[in-house]
């Protein structure tokens, strides 16, 4: 029985705590951000822990204040209601110390917007999105020989075709046919529009969400710390199929990376499989190795 309750309480832990260790992606009863994959991103993670230590002591005052004009000044313990209308001491300080709270908060957030609307590289990789009713497309801005594509929610019934039948790699509803696909380490800015309605590009481990609205060109940038393959949706409510738009970024190295672009001028499926190839061999080389040192 102890060992059974011990391991009902160890599930319960990581459900809760889950979040720390989840891919990059959504994962059920994830309460906190996704494991970032740029510095905009850590210092977003790093603004949401600074504000809980203002919210979760304003949060208790209040709390405790509710609770002692419920038990002080309920009918029974008091019959007779006060009457008192100022009180210098207590409007001084109500009004002081939000001020000196919102300074504290405003400085290291409008420190944070600064970095994340006006950078302070030169893009290495210019990649135009637009946003369509129910789908991306991607314009890349390279050379003489530019990449273009759409990318669109895999069905299960394509996922054998395109090699993507491993869920926990590719989950549903989140999976696409053709990745964004860009190098890691490098300044990528991204131009952002809507082809018909309001759409929102939103990539939450790169801390990237920025709307896309039919006739404008927004600007938005991000810098991937490492490889992987992460997962975003439109965030902007864009019609009936809002659900079923997903965004899917694959970093990879440069050298990968200038193989599948080469590829993608001519094919970009094709493109996708090779290196879908490339790296699951890649993966299955360490495996083996690692089983064969044990």
């Amino acid at each position: 029985m102890k060992n059974k309750a011990f391991a009902g309480l160890a599930a319960l832990g990581c459900l809760l705590f889950a979040s720390t260790a989840f891919a990059d992606q959504p994962m059920p009863w994830q309460t906190g951000f996704q494991p970032a994959a740029t510095s905009i991103m850590e210092e977003v993670r790093w603004f949401e822990q600074y504000t809980l230590w203002f919210i979760v002591p304003i949060t208790l005052l209040v709390l405790g204040l509710l609770i002692v004009v419920m038990v002080k000044f309920r009918e029974g313990a008091h019959p007779v209601p006060s009457k008192t209308s100022h009180n210098t001491a207590i409007e001084v300080v109500w009004t002081l110390g939000p001020v000196i709270i919102l300074l504290f908060l405003a400085v290291p957030s409008f420190q944070l917007l600064t970095k994340q609307l006006a950078p302070t590289e030169e893009p290495e990789l210019t990649v135009k999105a637009t946003g369509y009713q129910w789908y991306w497309g991607y314009e890349y801005q390279v050379g003489d020989n530019p990449v273009s594509f759409d990318s669109l929610l895999l069905a299960d019934a394509d996922r054998a075709a395109a090699g993507k039948e491993d869920k926990a790699v590719y989950p549903r509803l989140l999976t696409v046919d053709n990745e964004l696909v860009i190098p890691v380490g490098k300044h990528v800015r991204v131009l952002v529009t809507g082809a018909d309605v309001i759409h929102a590009f939103a990539m939450p481990s790169f801390g990237v969400k920025i709307d896309a609205v039919p006739g404008r060109l927004n600007e938005t940038w991000f810098k991937a710390d490492r490889e992987g393959l992460f997962y975003g949706q439109c965030s902007e409510l864009c019609g009936k199929d809002h659900a079923f738009m997903p965004i899917a970024v694959r970093v990879v190295s440069q050298d990968k990376f200038d193989t599948w672009l080469a590829a993608a001028a001519t094919n970009v499926g094709e493109a996708n499989k090779a290196l879908i190839a490339s790296i699951d061999g890649a993966d299955k080389s360490v495996a083996v190795a690692a089983n064969a040192a044990q």
